[in-house]
Formats: C-alpha cells, structure tokens, sequence
C-alpha cells in the first residue's frame, strides 16, 4: 500500500514553515522524506511525527549532494536560514543553501522526474521602491549589504530554477514568501513576531528600531502552506507571491501585542540596522488568479495561537 502513495522530499524539514508543510503533505496523503542539518532547524518541530510510517527525517547539509531510493513526485526546497542573526552569524551557510543546495535539490528533482519548487522570499524585492511589490518588480537589493547573502542566496535560487525549467524542461515552481508567524518560529531568531511576543512574555521593554514606521504584512503559516500546495500542483512557473496583504507598520504591531497581554506599552528605542526595507505588502492578484489563494486566518486568531506556543518556552 505504502508504494502507491506519492512521495514528497522537503529539505530543511524540521524549519519553521517547511515542518508545517510536511504536516500539510501528510494530511493530503503522501508520504514525506525531510532533510535537515539542524543550523536553524529543530527536531522538535517534526517530533509529533516520529510514529508516523509515512515520514522520514534524515540528518544531511543539502548543500552536500544528496539521493533518495524510489520514486519521487515532488521536491520543495525550503532549506534555508532566514533571519536577520542567521545573516550575520553564518552568511556562508546562508549562501550555500541558496545556491549549492539549489542545484542538488534541482538535480534530485530532474533524476526523479518530480516536480519542484522553491521557496524565495519577498526579500529579492530589497528596499522597495514601489508599493506593493508585485512580482513584475526586480527589486533594489544592495548585493554586498549584510542582508546580501539571503537576497542573493534566493535571487540566485530563483535564476536556477529558471534555467533548470529552460533547459531540461523540468516542471518548477517559484513561491515568494512574505512575513510568516505562527507556532514554531524560533524565539531567538531576531524577527519582530517571537521577539515582541518574547519580550513581553518576560515583562521587557519591546525593542523598536526606528521610529517603528516600516511596515510589514504578517501571514499565518497555515495559510501560506496551504498556498505553496495548491501552487505545486498548478501549471505556472514563474514566481508567486504569498502573503498577507493586510499591511501594518511595526508600532502598530507593538500595540497589537500589548493589547493582547493587557500590558502597558513600553518601546527600547534602537537605530534601524542598514537595508532594513522600509515597506513590506504583497500585491496577491497573481495568486489569486491562478491558485484562487488568499489568506483566511485573522490576525487575532493567529497571533492568539502563536503567543500560546511560545508561552510553552519562556514561562516553563
């Protein structure tokens, strides 16, 4: 029975959002094979499968080349540190994922026959000089910036699956991923979600950089696992974005997070870090139309159960 099931690879498996997708995968019944080497991962995020016979996790650096036994329906490659103390803490690691493992997760992909399909992030749009970004936008990125190695790492993930879909036909899928929040997130890892929700867990001020002013459009993750599945089995290759458009600035969102704790709010002032974009909002015409997508979780009901997953970590 298990061999008539369709499998799917997702590197970086035990990450924040891929893990959500594996969960996902399984509920639309394939069978899932995850990679992860466990720079930003956690094995916890995928612990609740670890009777399931349908899922597989295997420890491996997909910058390293990698193989499969069997068939093999779908690759997602979602390997990738993506935060802003990963960009200063490994860069290298941050770069290889988008580009060395890029091309051994295409070529596993071109060896199966399977669909592929990466994930990019609204990051290759850089500081963003319209609004909102749209995916006919090629973006202003600062390519030797501190946030160079992610901007580029996923501009360069892009180009080659571009090239790879050219060349040898192979049938890709490019999802670029806006602001994403929910359970699992790492609380350390330097975004405003487990930041301000941390924070005002410990009874701490909530660092502001800036004058809190830039804005950002926060997507719940099912929502967004919900859009990169129907995106795999559509017959569109060229980028998609997938957000929330709901835009709000980040002051804002400091003020939804105390209202949420009843808590006075309390700003620790700090100068905004260089290439900070400035606006962040998704224009979602495109998925929409194609993947009769758009995002369903309110933003109370998702911050809701974010702050309760990381109750967990930081009151234990």
């Amino acid at each position: 029975m298990g061999k008539s099931l369709k499998t799917a690879v997702v590197t970086g498996g035990a990450g924040f959002v891929p893990s959500h997708l594996v969960d996902k995968l399984l509920a639309e019944g394939l069978r899932v094979i995850a990679f992860d080497n466990f720079v930003t991962g956690n094995a916890r995020n995928v612990s609740h499968l670890s009777n399931n016979d349908h899922f597989k996790l295997i420890e491996h650096d997909v910058s390293v080349p990698f193989d499969v036994e069997g068939d093999v329906d779908f690759v997602f490659h979602m390997a990738s540190p993506a935060s802003p103390i990963d960009y200063v803490q490994i860069p290298i690691e941050t770069l290889k994922a988008g580009s060395y493992a890029s091309h051994n997760a295409l070529d596993l992909a071109l060896r199966k026959n399977a669909v592929y399909l990466v994930a990019s992030t609204s990051e290759v749009y850089g500081d963003p000089e319209i609004h909102p970004q749209q995916e006919t936008y090629w973006g202003n990125v600062n390519s030797i910036g501190l946030r160079s190695c992610y901007d580029e790492a996923k501009r360069y993930a892009e180009a080659v699956t571009m090239a790879y879909h050219r060349m040898h036909g192979l049938d890709t899928k490019i999802v670029r991923i806006f602001n994403t929040y929910g359970p699992r997130m790492r609380l350390d890892d330097g975004r405003v979600v487990p930041a301000f929700i941390g924070q005002a867990l410990r009874g701490e001020p909530m660092t502001m950089f800036g004058d809190g002013s830039q804005t950002r459009s926060f997507c719940y993750v099912t929502d967004l696992v919900e859009g990169i599945w129907r995106l795999a089995n559509s017959n569109f290759h060229e980028p998609v974005n997938c957000g929330n458009p709901h835009e709000m600035t980040i002051l804002q969102f400091a003020e939804a997070i105390a209202r949420h704790f009843k808590i006075e709010l309390i700003l620790d002032p700090r100068p905004l870090p260089p290439d900070d974009p400035k606006v962040r909002q998704p224009d979602i015409s495109r998925a929409r139309e194609i993947l009769q997508w758009e995002p369903v979780v309110a933003f109370d009901e998702g911050i809701k159960q974010t702050i309760d997953y990381f109750r967990d970590f930081v009151l234990q």
